[in-house]
């Protein structure tokens, strides 16, 4: 019997490769509805593919549009908040969460019904407001099941052992464009040269988060929330070649990793269907050819968003909520050219630092997004201090 699936989400990189999942195994799903930004276009030829039953748009003024490129089709759509949140409310066994950045936090918690599947890509869910959010989804029975390779492989990997017997679990990173660069050149950086991912084909926000290692701080926090592990048991290894995802290092010493070939496709086959594996036409992974892996130390000296993620893990309550929401406003001011490379650091650091909503971990949604809105507005007073 085929699984009905909800895509939030479908026009960006992680929704362009579940749909090439989904084609690639039709008998399996029926897509119950996608969600996108605001690219007409692209959200209706999407779910033409994909044979959907409902399209929504969350920007309410391409709603014509979408109307327009969806006539004749059959399938319904909508535009704005509440049409994201009719996406979300139809009937769907699995619900794959991709809206990049706070903007999914909303849907993807109003996603959390009971006996669904949520396939969560969107890892500000639980930065944002993970302790509310996996509440909620445990008073449900929600799986929660993680697509990102690094969480995806970790998932595997802690499968081998008990959690008390977890030493260290351990996330990779490529390095990012920069990883060789000195801290003189990568000051001088502009948003094009940060966004030229060596692996990975990701969104810009992610593509600069990456460049910068927050990308793996805001992964240890949401590994925090996911696998229920301290912060002393998380770690970052950087890894170039991008084979190796994930590794748990147990109290006997054994280490359990998870392999693949950098490809979305492989964590997302596997995220859509109850850790059943599926056939994929992909390359394999191919050890002798490849030679050798490499590791190093992250360098957070040059890196420094990494340090100030792993210390809003240390320091919990809302101070994750609080460097998410820094973090985005600094990494807009950059890509618009506002800001140089290191202010996105400065910026996130002078709001953890005079926030004053540090303290208690939000309880709810809502909560979380109060405290968000709060960090934004003090991070945007910052940008003009900071100008080239």
């Amino acid at each position: 019997m085929a699984r009905s699936l909800t895509i939030l989400g479908a026009t960006g990189s992680i929704g362009r490769s579940t749909a090439d999942v989904v084609l690639a195994q039709r008998e399996k799903f029926q897509v119950e509805a996608v969600v996108g930004g605001r690219n007409a276009q692209a959200l209706a030829e999407t779910a033409k593919r994909l044979g959907a039953r409902f399209a929504a748009l969350a920007d309410e003024s391409a709603g014509p549009d979408l109307r327009q490129a969806l006539g004749g089709t059959g399938i319904a759509c909508g535009a704005g908040r509440s049409a994201v949140l009719e996406a979300v409310d139809r009937p769907a066994d699995v619900v794959l969460a991709a809206i990049s950045g706070t903007a999914g936090l909303e849907p993807t918690h109003a996603a959390l019904k009971s006996g669904r599947r949520i396939a969560l890509a969107n890892k500000e869910s639980l930065v944002c407001a993970g302790s509310a959010f996996m509440a909620d989804a445990r008073r449900l029975g929600v799986e929660i099941t993680p697509v990102d390779s690094e969480h995806n492989a970790l998932d595997h990997a802690l499968s081998a052992g008990r959690n008390r017997d977890v030493e260290k679990a351990v996330i990779t990173a490529s390095g990012g464009p920069f990883r060789t660069w000195s801290r003189d050149q990568i000051e001088k950086a502009d948003a094009k040269q940060a966004s030229a991912h060596p692996v990975w084909s990701m969104g810009s926000k992610i593509n600069i988060d990456s460049a910068t290692l927050m990308n793996k701080g805001l992964e240890l926090i949401e590994a925090h929330h996911l696998f229920d592990l301290e912060a002393e048991r998380l770690d970052v290894l950087v890894h170039p070649e991008a084979i190796v995802h994930g590794l748990v290092q147990w109290t006997d010493g054994a280490v359990t990793a998870g392999l693949a070939l950098p490809d979305m496709k492989v964590p997302i086959a596997n995220a859509l269907h109850d850790g059943v594996r599926l056939f994929m036409d992909l390359p394999r992974l191919d050890l002798a050819a490849i030679g050798r892996l490499t590791f190093e130390r992250a360098d957070e000296a040059r890196f420094p968003c990494l340090t100030l993620a792993k210390a809003a893990l240390q320091a919990g309550g809302a101070m994750p909520t609080i460097l998410n929401a820094a973090n985005e406003i600094a990494v807009e001011a950059y890509m618009a050219g506002e800001i140089g490379f290191y202010a996105i650091s400065e910026i996130v650091e002078t709001v953890c630092s005079t926030s004053s909503a540090g303290g208690k971990a939000p309880a709810t949604v809502p909560d979380a997004l109060a405290i968000d809105g709060e960090a934004r507005a003090l991070a945007r007073r910052l940008v003009p201090a900071k100008r080239i």
